[in-house]
């Protein structure tokens, strides 16, 4: 198989004290290859309240068309392209935030709750290189 255009992607969620830990690690892994590891900080909130934070950085090739796979199940998958130019900043990240209570459910949307971050590879290194070479990645998905 071809190599995906991407250095590696990050997924990031946060778990506050009124969360079931065990809830939103599930809903993580709807992202995530199977049995992949998940990092686990724990930090505080402004009242003191526990949060741990939960995340885990995909840097196989395989397991980044996974998560790029998992997008293309997104009910709005093309405006999400159409967006591309929004979504890639200028040092080559593609950014993305996804439904963490659908994802619980085993869904894919956009929303709030879980954080994509993916490092576009793009030589030179410019934003118009890194949306185009995005792009072409997530519509070789479909």
């Amino acid at each position: 198989m071809s190599s995906v255009p991407f250095h590696y992607v990050d997924l990031r969620t946060f778990c506050y004290a009124t969360e079931d830990e065990k809830r939103v690690e599930s809903a993580l892994r709807t992202y995530l290859p199977e049995d992949y590891d998940i990092e686990r900080q724990l930090t505080t909130g402004h009242h003191g309240d526990r949060i741990a934070v939960l995340s885990a950085r995909l840097e196989n090739a395989d397991d980044v068309r996974y998560v790029l796979d998992c997008l293309t199940d997104l009910p709005d998958y093309d405006t999400f392209l159409d967006e591309l130019d929004e979504r890639v900043s200028e040092d080559c990240s593609l950014y993305l935030t996804l439904d963490k209570q659908a994802a619980f459910r085993g869904e894919i949307r956009q929303g709030n709750g879980i954080t994509l971050r993916g490092k576009v590879e793009a030589y030179p290194a410019k934003r118009e290189s890194a949306v185009e070479n995005a792009r072409e990645a997530l519509e070789a998905e479909r």
